[in-house]
């Protein structure tokens, strides 16, 4: 029997996107207080624990993913003592508390980058991070060809304290994220305080941004593919991620979180954004004394197919689970196309098809053996919103490109809680108030108070699936068996018995087990597994 402090190993958690979930002072951006306001509703849903999208002071260039001080809250949020007050509404509910931390880079406008640009090159300031004289004539090309993942150069020229052109300095994201240079201790020690400021808060651990990331190859050497990040949008560049001496910070960050433990038996989590080429080496990230988790991302970015969901689930259960951590699933996130969107296929004239298969993926992903983290709306069904007017987008990854095909603003549109027009109860100023991103005129349909008045809807089929998960005993531990099942379906029973089978097509089969289902993400008669569901039984096959 597991230690019950283990808690994160079978958790879900719901991912807080703040800015856009709930605003209680009326300028139309959510704010912590409105955080505390809204965690009934999770209670009700039935999460184990919230993850915290960031909310330092930041400039705001990347929705706060450019941090000036890691250990303060912007005023657009709150306050620290705002902040604690969240944090004691969510231990009288017994709702955990993740934490955002961003160690890769920071925002260009940090006292530690300032206190860089305005010292010499070479200085113990500018060490902190990866200044480099420039190639060719006057030093005018960048140190090499990297590319940013949000497009452009991955460097940008300073002007130095005497009005000459002069070093560059790195950022895999924007000109206003430069990157850290982790090869110097500083840095590290920072770290060190910035955890132990917020785990002596009472927090139960951080989602890690850019786990892979932080060092860099120490000779910057130039690449084969210096595009290839800001083409797939993922981090591909061997020379800039994945690079072995990471695994030495996590080991340190994870002792750190066993001290705290060790206190008071409280365990504290570290749970990765690791994207990395294959199962195996994301394995890597979950041995034993590394980070507790990583998001497994090959199931959210699987087609709909079947073939491909048990190829990718099958390499988790194997390379991952095998690590003694347990697989951290997940559909989606603020950098992705919403699921009702990213399954659905307009040109079939289907507009309910995203929606089923939407639905009866959730229901996969909460049968898998392991730990599972919601995107906020998604237990509502929000589609994306694709038609965001040009002057109101933000992503930073719009404003360097020009190209709408990668950006994230249609994800992040605030939450509707109620009414039948903007701004839905997202902000308690007038009706006439706007939210940050504007709300389209169908978000009615998806508003929270209906959800919960509608049995049908994706907010009781989460809410279900979620209480059925907590009764059942074996799922951070559990094993899986692949069942023969007819084409297009995909069927699975656990070690407790749970039965779990999606039809993948749109025609009806028969269903891989008799009798009533114990959940389903549709209709499904007895016996009939109907096209684009899922289901659960319980059996002893």
């Amino acid at each position: 029997m597991l230690s019950k402090c283990r808690w994160w190993r079978d958790a879900v958690i719901y991912q807080v996107y703040v800015r856009s979930f709930l605003d209680s002072t009326g300028d139309g951006i959510g704010d912590l207080a409105g955080v505390r306001a809204g965690l009934p509703y999770l209670k009700k849903l039935g999460v184990d624990g919230i993850w915290l999208s960031p909310f330092y002071p930041s400039p705001q260039h990347d929705h706060g993913y450019d941090v000036a001080d890691y250990c303060g809250v912007d005023p657009l949020f709150g306050d620290l003592a705002e902040f604690d007050l969240l944090m004691a509404a969510a231990r009288r509910l017994g709702i955990k508390v993740l934490l955002d931390i961003v160690p890769n880079h920071c925002s260009s406008e940090h006292p530690w980058f300032q206190e860089a640009l305005a010292s010499a090159p070479g200085s113990a300031a500018r060490a902190r991070f990866h200044f480099a004289d420039g190639r060719g004539p006057d030093g005018a090309e960048p140190p090499n060809n990297w590319h940013s993942m949000f497009g452009g150069p991955a460097w940008s020229r300073v002007t130095e304290a005497d009005g000459r052109p002069g070093q560059w300095y790195l950022h895999m994201f924007a000109p206003e994220q430069p990157d850290w240079n982790w090869r110097n201790d500083e840095v590290g020690a920072e770290f060190d305080r910035v955890l132990r400021f917020w785990l002596d808060r009472g927090i139960d651990g951080f989602r890690i941004d850019v786990a892979a990331g932080l060092f860099k190859h120490p000779e910057l050497p130039d690449s084969d593919d210096p595009e290839a990040d800001a083409r797939t949008r993922d981090s591909v560049n061997p020379l800039a991620w994945n690079q072995p001496e990471v695994h030495d910070v996590w080991r340190h960050w994870r002792a750190v979180c066993e001290q705290y433990t060790a206190k008071d038996g409280r365990e504290r989590l570290l749970v990765g954004e690791v994207s990395v080429p294959s199962a195996r080496e994301h394995a890597k990230y979950v041995r034993p004394d590394e980070l507790h988790q990583a998001f497994f991302f090959d199931l959210l970015s699987a087609p709909w197919d079947p073939d491909a969901f048990r190829k990718v689930i099958s390499e988790a259960m194997q390379d991952i689970a095998g690590t003694g951590s347990t697989v951290t699933w997940v559909l989606n996130n603020h950098d992705q196309v919403r699921t009702v969107t990213r399954y659905g296929e307009p040109a079939t004239g289907c507009s309910g098809l995203g929606a089923a298969r939407a639905r009866a993926a959730a229901l996969l992903m909460l049968a898998l053996p392991g730990a599972a983290y919601i995107y906020q709306g998604e237990e509502l069904g929000l589609p994306e919103v694709v038609d965001l007017p040009d002057d109101v987008l933000t992503d930073p990854i719009f404003r360097r490109t020009g190209s709408r095909a990668r950006i994230r603003d249609g994800c992040r549109v605030p939450l509707p809680w109620s009414g039948q027009a903007s701004p839905f109860g997202f902000t308690s100023g007038a009706e006439s108030a706007r939210p940050w991103l504007p709300q389209p005129s169908y978000f009615a349909q998806y508003a929270t108070d209906r959800a919960l008045a509608d049995t049908r809807s994706f907010w009781h089929l989460y809410r279900d699936g979620l209480q059925l998960r907590a009764a059942l005993p074996q799922l951070g531990e559990g094993t899986l068996d692949w069942l023969d099942t007819p084409p297009g379906v995909l069927g699975f029973v656990r070690g407790d018995g749970l039965v779990c089978a999606v039809n993948f097509g749109t025609a009806p089969t028969p269903a891989p087990v008799s009798g009533t289902p114990l959940l389903s993400s549709g209709p499904c008669p007895t016996g009939v597994l109907p096209g684009s569901t899922a289901a659960w039984w319980m059996s002893d096959l």
